[in-house]
């Protein structure tokens, strides 16, 4: 079994102690409570247990306490939207979306056999003709028709073997009865 390396010093373990005290952050002072029990030789299992954390994470805490301190067990992350459109863009998209129908940008090579509508696929690559744009994920288009207030909906699938005339003969004779 591995010797345990990291272990707090008296002023470690005052600076630990006052920051639980004067944290308001649940997060936070789990992140402190958890470093002190590590560094005051607590079972690693026991402190997992207690905070609800991994492993992992405990390592990476006493790791980030190591090099920066208290400082270094903050959340780092900025928060805010990473949205890759302005909302003036996404104004200027919304009607485009209503000006244009993807047959009239792409022609044929729209995403489905009529270009009326717009899928995932046909406002993927508007917004990158329009604004130099691409998500990462599909789920993004799918929130940019939503967010602007439209609907999308799954193209239907065309079989392209299919025979027109015994079609329309069919769709005649089921209106008929």
């Amino acid at each position: 079994m591995a010797k345990r390396k990291f272990e707090l010093t008296m002023s470690q373990l005052k600076e630990l102690i006052q920051a639980y005290t004067q944290c308001d952050d649940g997060v936070l002072r789990t992140r402190y409570q958890a470093v002190r029990m590590y560094g005051t030789r607590y079972p690693v299992d026991e402190i997992c247990a207690l905070t609800r954390c991994s492993r992992t994470s405990l390592m990476e805490w006493c790791r980030a306490y190591q090099s920066q301190g208290v400082a270094g067990l903050r959340d780092g992350r900025r928060g805010g939207n990473s949205a890759k459109l302005t909302t003036s863009q996404r104004a200027d998209l919304l009607q485009r979306l209503e000006t244009y129908t993807p047959r009239q940008l792409f022609g044929s090579s729209a995403h489905t056999t009529t270009g009326q509508f717009w899928t995932v696929e046909d406002l993927q690559r508007a917004v990158a003709q329009w604004y130099g744009v691409q998500y990462a994920s599909r789920t993004s288009y799918s929130t940019l028709f939503h967010t602007s207030g439209l609907s999308y909906h799954r193209p239907a699938r065309v079989f392209k073997s299919q025979r027109r005339p015994s079609i329309m003969e069919f769709e005649e004779n089921t209106e008929k009865n």
